[in-house]
């Protein structure tokens, strides 16, 4: 098959190589995906740029996320499962083969079943932002009837969580950094979004919430927002976090977070507990089957452009997922 690999740390343009390989055969619970797109995340570009998982393999195709068909299962697995359209989570988190290539195999619960409505190119867009979107707000349980902080609501991330939040019945605040990204929140369905560049966003949140504050939070940049977290988050809240890239040691106030017992939770999705991920996927499932869920390709790229796609995700310059178009006959 043909696919990208890389066998050393470094930029796209150095270190991604691009040739024939053997086809993967799927063992026991692994099913194949004849790849039709392929997604580059931030996270993607992380662990090339780092090699965090280098010292476990020698070769690593790139990118978790993508969809596309099954053609081929394992042992332990139903025949029936062939000819499924489906998206793929996490193909490359602790594995050596993503979805930067013309198959890949995958447990076959990381596998899920698209609904005929829903195109693999939008397939492709799931993976790691609405997994990641889940797991900050249902990481407690459920959230109807909450009031939920979003921040970086017009993000990959941000916008599935937005339409999550609202699905399950909570209020949902929000921020984005233009005018023209709080009006495309607002189409998600959020109630309230701040355009955080000129607006005192928690004089606007206390104003909502009668001083109260929200009961919990989601934040994409918890060393910027850190500070202001115990203003804005409720005696016995939450403040759920999946990133922190300006500032990767911040500074916590520790006794604000401490005096109102506010619960400081940062997350991988990679180190979910199994059920947590199946949990995920099941909920998503049923959004995607109740056409509750939106999606947002900032851009395609040919397959003869992947190194430009991990370009594009570097220079953080598209609106919207960044996807791959590898297969045209899925």
């Amino acid at each position: 098959m043909k696919a990208y690999w890389y066998e050393r740390a470094g930029a796209a343009l150095d270190v991604i190589t691009f040739g024939d390989i053997p086809d993967p055969e799927p063992g026991p619970g692994e099913v194949r995906v004849k790849i039709a797109f392929s997604a580059v995340n931030p996270t993607d570009c992380k662990r090339r740029k780092l090699g965090r998982e280098l010292g476990k393999f020698d070769r690593i195709i790139p990118n978790n996320d993508g969809a596309g068909t099954i053609d081929a299962v394992g042992d332990e697995v139903d025949p029936d499962r062939i000819g499924e359209s489906v998206w793929l989570f996490g193909a490359q988190a602790n594995r050596p083969f993503g979805t930067a290539a013309e198959y890949c195999v995958v447990p076959q619960a990381y596998a899920s079943v698209l609904p005929n409505h829903v195109s693999l190119t939008n397939g492709a867009c799931l993976g790691v932002p609405a997994v990641t979107a889940h797991r900050a707000l249902y990481a407690d349980g459920d959230i109807n009837g909450l009031t939920v902080l979003i921040s970086g609501g017009s993000g990959r991330v941000g916008r599935y969580a937005v339409q999550m939040a609202k699905a399950s019945g909570a209020t949902v605040i929000a921020t984005a950094g233009s005018d023209e990204k709080c009006k495309h929140v607002l189409s998600l369905g959020a109630d309230y979004v701040f355009n955080y560049r000129n607006n005192d966003l928690v004089s606007c949140v206390l104003d909502i919430t009668n001083n109260v504050g929200v009961d919990r939070m989601v934040d994409v940049a918890f060393g910027v927002n850190v500070a202001a977290a115990p203003q804005l988050i409720r005696a016995n809240g939450c403040l759920a976090s999946y990133s922190s890239d300006r500032l990767p040691k911040p500074e916590v106030p520790f006794l604000e977070f401490m005096y109102k017992n506010i619960t400081i939770q940062p997350f991988s999705i990679y180190g979910m507990s199994e059920n947590a991920k199946i949990n995920a996927f099941k909920q998503i499932g049923e959004l995607l089957s109740t056409r509750r869920l939106s999606h947002l390709i900032g851009r395609t790229y040919a397959f003869t452009d992947m190194i430009s796609a991990h370009q594009a995700i570097e220079k953080d310059d598209l609106f919207g997922v960044c996807v791959v178009e590898v297969a045209q006959d899925c």
